[in-house]
């Protein structure tokens, strides 16, 4: 049966999105490969080295039009579990992280919804 291995979220620029996934969120390098212009860059949950985030050039000319779409309707491109929403809605908040959806409860699911300043929105989830 197939596993998730690596999914990926577009970003304008490599660098800047390192640093927010890095240094805000609390992932960690998995693998950093320079390609030309470009890096295979990877990030990891510190807590688990299983599935890998591709912090991935939005260079195709289809992601612009794809990502504007999904930001115009609010839908997040991706989402993370944590542990205490509150508490990490609060933190991310103090780093000065900018959400379009604050904790909100969804039956068994609470969600809020941040801006990543890479161009996409991430929907956070405490189950």
């Amino acid at each position: 049966m197939p596993r998730i291995y690596i999914t990926s979220v577009f970003v304008d620029n490599q660098a800047a999105a390192l640093a927010f996934y890095t240094d805000v969120l609390g992932f960690v390098v998995k693998n950093d490969v320079p390609l030309g212009e470009h890096r295979w860059l990877t990030v990891v949950s510190p807590d688990d080295d299983g599935v890998e985030l591709l912090l991935e050039p939005s260079a195709h000319p289809a992601v612009g039009p794809y990502r504007d779409a999904l930001v115009a309707d609010g839908i997040p491109l991706a989402s993370f579990v944590v542990e205490d929403l509150e508490a990490e809605h609060e933190r991310l908040t103090a780093l000065g992280v900018r959400f379009t959806q604050e904790p909100l409860a969804m039956g068994p699911v609470m969600t809020a919804v941040l801006d990543d300043t890479c161009g996409n929105l991430i929907q956070l989830a405490q189950l």
